[in-house]
């Protein structure tokens, strides 16, 4: 199954947002627009879609050999090693800005 891909924002959008970019929260009306309160049949991630990078690595055996094995939700193991290398390099990023000040 084929996952679409977004169309482009027409110049006309994108006017609009570069407009409302600039303006205070306040400035924006939202009336029509109303606050969502029950979350409960939230989807994560349904709208947001990461690009992908194909690339060969190679990893030691047991470690490739772990994440199969803690693949009990039904993901896949790569999709667990990317989680975690992003949660790596998102525990990195405070620790470089530490050390720059």
């Amino acid at each position: 199954m084929k996952k679409a891909i977004s169309k482009r924002l027409t110049a006309d959008q994108l006017k609009e947002l570069k407009s409302l970019a600039v303006r205070s929260d306040d400035a924006i009306d939202t009336s029509d627009a109303p606050e969502l309160l029950d979350w409960s049949g939230a989807k994560r991630g349904l709208f947001y879609r990461p690009v992908k990078q194909q690339l060969t690595l190679r990893l030691d055996a047991d470690v490739i050999a772990w994440f199969k094995g803690q693949t009990a939700s039904g993901e896949g193991y790569q999709t667990r090693i990317n989680r975690a290398l992003r949660e790596y390099v998102q525990g990195q990023a405070p620790k470089r800005r530490r050390s720059r000040a």
